[in-house]
């Protein structure tokens, strides 16, 4: 065996240049998957990791008729004495953070300009706060007791063109129906880098929430955050109580970890297609190399050489072109990625589209992905190299001999 891979590096070697360009599409091949895997794992973790840090957490316990799409502020759907709830659920050792949450719908007014919005009741000094504690843009943080004072993201402020120390009109459903409307103050302005959150999302301290919608020491949810998010559906089994709902950040984001695997799915069929063209070239490479080398093919097979061997040459000679195009496509994939890893892609506002997408995409690529390609590449190039290598082993030796 070790002979034929020396005969195979000998021939690669005749045509050097058509050698290393047939390696070099394995490569870009190898890359350019490297990269597309790498920007679908990142944009889905970058949805998900977005998700519970604004919006599910890693747990939420919220009262057992609670629906969040109706987002009911009645009493009989809201946790009642929240505070005391969330310091419970904190003195677990696993918890990191816990914090009550009043989500409200309503309409914020500036000018001739109007928008809806949720309306987020927020412990202001709760380390859950830390995404728009460490993106304010303008101004400064809520204070727990201030009565007049609201956060708006980036986008919002930008399309109403507010600064801080602006007013705005605030209009929000109430518990018992009505609607309660007052003049807040701009104190700050905050950006998630996620446009479609932070243009519909307002916060307010979470006492003066409740007494603008008239849900007094009642909350939405409780907001949990965990130090290890593994240990979600542990700490929920632990959690769960007569009258309350205990979510997970698994049961939240159901629908992007079910896109996630059919993405997977779909992209497995774009890899092998991308593969597929890139081993056509290995493949255009080889039957080259038989026709070139039909009288030498007819001479090894009159000194003796079975077809069988001679299809193993040719495998062999494949093999070394994916081999190094594989690992040459390794670095070139690495490098490409560790940079959008680092800088991302520029995507801006996407508009709705169902996931926490943030204004830009980075790249993700992991072990398992990376093996997976590797893997995939060496065998469809194999396969695909199967066919000049039985079409060698099949030439008649009298034939061959008397090709020009």
């Amino acid at each position: 065996m070790l002979q034929l891979y020396r005969m195979a590096y000998r021939n690669l070697n005749r045509n050097r240049r058509r050698s290393v360009l047939s390696s070099l599409a394995v490569s870009l091949g190898l890359m350019l998957l490297m990269l597309m895997a790498a920007i679908v794992r990142g944009e889905i973790q970058g949805s998900i990791q977005s998700s519970i840090k604004l919006v599910s957490g890693d747990l939420q316990i919220r009262a057992a008729s609670y629906v969040e799409a109706k987002s009911s502020l009645k009493w009989e759907d809201l946790v009642a004495n929240p505070d005391a709830l969330a310091a419970q659920v904190e003195t677990l050792p696993q918890v990191s953070a816990a914090t009550p949450r009043l989500f409200a719908t309503a309409i914020v007014a500036a000018g001739n300009l109007s928008s809806g919005v949720q309306l987020i009741g927020i412990d202001p000094g709760s380390a859950a706060n830390a995404p728009f504690a460490g993106g304010m843009v303008a101004g400064s943080l809520l204070t727990p007791g201030d009565t007049e004072g609201i956060l708006i993201g980036q986008p919002l402020a930008q399309k109403f063109g507010l600064r801080v120390g602006d007013t705005v009109n605030l209009s929000a459903n109430t518990s018992n129906g009505d609607v309660a409307q007052q003049t807040f103050i701009v104190r700050g302005i905050f950006s998630t880098h996620t446009p479609t959150y932070d243009e519909s999302t307002l916060l307010m301290p979470l006492q003066k929430a409740q007494a603008f919608t008239q849900t007094q020491n009642h909350a939405s949810t409780i907001f949990v955050l965990l130090k290890d998010p593994d240990q979600a559906q542990a700490v929920a089994a632990a959690l769960r109580a007569p009258g309350y709902q205990v979510l997970t950040w698994q049961t939240m984001n159901a629908l992007t970890l079910q896109t996630e695997q059919l993405a997977n799915a779909y992209m497995l069929v774009l890899y092998l297609i991308v593969l597929a063209v890139t081993a056509t070239v290995v493949v255009n490479t080889l039957i080259m190399a038989v026709f070139e080398r039909t009288r030498e093919i007819g001479i090894l097979a009159a000194i003796g050489m079975t077809g069988r061997r001679i299809m193993v040459l040719f495998l062999a000679e494949a093999s070394l072109l994916a081999v190094g195009g594989i690992l040459f496509g390794l670095v070139l994939g690495f490098l490409v990625c560790l940079y959008f890893e680092k800088v991302g892609f520029y995507v801006g506002n996407l508009g709705t589209t169902g996931f926490l997408l943030g204004d830009r995409l980075y790249a993700l690529l992991t072990a398992g992905d990376t093996i997976n390609l590797m893997i995939a590449a060496l065998v469809i190039t194999l396969v695909a190299s199967l066919y000049p290598a039985v079409l060698a082993a099949r030439l008649e030796p009298v034939e061959a001999l008397r090709a020009e």
